[in-house]
């Protein structure tokens, strides 16, 4: 049975898949405990960002089909492992209050890059490789799991990706705009860019990702109450912090309120 592993470095929590012998391969208690294990991570107010990877230098080979004859052999389970487990986990994921970043090794297909499309930054290693070969299995991919890859390339990539169902190189990743950016050590470089993201305010941070997502989803102009929250902050410490630091010309110190 697979694992996931949380670690706290500073303001900065990293999350690893671990399937010792499967890629990473994500069973029944992974998806149940990746979702369980983002909602403390969500709800501390002194993180900053959030990174999954993989356990040795694999991101993850997707669900475990081995388990499928026992957890998705009828509609009714089939609607409470697509919907409850891995939805909830993608949604998890998304709905993170932090920056999250996947740091993508080897590896990265079906619920592997389910996960990746889920988080906010993608960083992959050139031996990457991405793809979700759900025709193999003759399933269609499951409607929860589909917007979070659609949100993140439009329809004709995700009909490329899906149809076909080839498993592409992280070069082929990035020009379909599947990953941020290429680099020869993945998790260093997520490193690296979490600690960008941690010396911002983290007010702001959240606040970025929050009108990205609702801005994408909802073509309606923000309701009174959204743009005051947006604005609000211009009455935080933060705020007043960060124009004072720069018209001081020294480092700021944010403190997330």
């Amino acid at each position: 049975m697979g694992q996931i592993h949380v670690d706290r470095q500073g303001d900065i929590a990293t999350v690893t898949l671990c399937n010792e012998g499967k890629l990473n391969a994500l069973d029944l208690a992974m998806w149940k405990a990746l979702k369980e294990a983002f909602a403390p991570l969500s709800a501390d107010e002194t993180l900053r960002c959030v990174i999954i990877h993989g356990d040795n230098h694999q991101f993850a080979a997707g669900a475990d089909v081995e388990e499928f004859k026992l957890v998705r052999s009828t509609v009714e389970q089939g609607l409470h492992y697509h919907n409850d487990l891995i939805g909830g986990a993608l949604d998890a994921i998304a709905g993170c209050m932090h920056p999250t970043i996947a740091a993508i090794e080897g590896v990265c297909v079906g619920g592997g890059l389910e996960i990746a499309s889920a988080c906010d930054l993608r960083i992959a290693a050139p031996n990457a490789r991405f793809g979700i070969p759900i025709n193999r299995l003759g399933f269609a991919l499951a409607p929860n799991e589909m917007r979070h890859l659609l949100a993140l390339v439009g329809k004709a990539v995700a009909l490329d990706i899906l149809l076909e169902g080839r498993v592409f190189d992280a070069a082929e990743a990035k020009d379909k705009g599947l990953i941020t950016r290429i680099a020869d050590d993945a998790l260093a470089a997520a490193h690296e860019a979490a600690q960008r993201i941690a010396k911002g305010a983290p007010l702001a941070a959240r606040m970025n990702k929050k009108l990205v997502h609702r801005l994408a989803a909802q073509a309606a102009p923000l309701s009174d109450a959204e743009s005051m929250e947006a604005f609000s902050l211009l009455e935080s410490h933060d705020y007043q912090e960060g124009v004072a630091s720069f018209l001081e010309k020294r480092k700021p110190v944010f403190k997330g309120k």
